[in-house]
Order: structure tokens, then sequence, then C-alpha cells
């Protein structure tokens, strides 16, 4: 199976196009939309995370108000713990896009049933379907109760 280059595709989607359920599950027009979807929300968060580097680099050491330097570095800390959010949400977001790649994208990982087109066009990096997810989650509750 020859894998299709990311950068150039030719693949052209109508203005508007939303994956519905009437046309072949994760067709070539479905995993299109979900790359560039991925893709941008990927490119996004790079934006964000550049402008948060270039504020991060101003100097709060010259800040002459106490309150001001603490508040000043309160800020950067929960910037920094939002990076870090995002970095492992790009982590997801690549993942995603090898799963379009190697033809595995929208595939339920614990039964192999299609997720829905609903759930991943609000969550495109979900791995599981609604139902196994709920699953996983009743589970780690109940490991975390005892």
């Amino acid at each position: 199976m020859a894998k299709k280059d990311a950068s150039s595709s030719s693949i052209e989607l109508p203005e508007g196009y939303k994956p519905t359920t009437k046309e072949p599950f994760m067709n070539e027009r479905q995993t299109e939309y979900f790359r560039r979807k991925l893709q941008a929300w990927k490119d996004e968060i790079l934006r964000e995370s550049k402008s948060t580097l270039d504020t991060l680099q101003e100097d709060v050491g010259s800040m002459p108000d106490v309150a001001d330097r603490a508040s000043t570095e309160t800020d950067r800390s929960l910037e920094l713990r939002t990076r870090d959010r995002q970095r492992k949400l790009i982590s997801k977001i690549e993942q995603a896009l090898r799963r379009i790649e190697d033809g595995t994208f929208g595939y339920c990982e614990e039964t192999g049933e299609p997720i829905s087109l609903k759930r991943l066009d609000a969550r495109p990096v979900a791995t599981l379907s609604l139902e196994a997810q709920e699953r996983h989650e009743r589970s780690e509750r109940v490991h975390r109760d005892d």
C-alpha cells in the first residue's frame, strides 16, 4: 500500500464540506477533511506557543513592584502548564495524522468499530468509540476508588 504525501494532497473538498453517514466511512474525502482539521489545529497551537515564548522572554526582573513581579510569575507558571498540555495534545494530533496515513484513523483501538463522525469532528484525536471511552472511564473510577 503506497503512502500518500500529506503535503501535496490532490483531494478537493467542496466549500463547507462536513463528513456524513451517507457516504462510505473514512473515504478519501473524510480522511482529507480530518487531516486538514488536525493540521490546522496543530498549526494554531504552534502559533500560540511561539507567541508565548516571545512573551516569556520578556524580562520581569526589572519590574520594581514585588506584587507585579509575583503576579507576572504566577501568570507565566500557568502559561507554562497550559503549554505543556498543548505539547501533549500536539503529540496526540501527530499520532492521529499517522493513523490517517496508515488507514486506522476513525476506528476504535479497543473494538475495531468505527468511531462516530460526530465524536471525531468534536475530538479528532479520539482513539476510542464513545462506548469504549465510557467503559474505560468507569474502570478508571473503580480502580481509583480502591
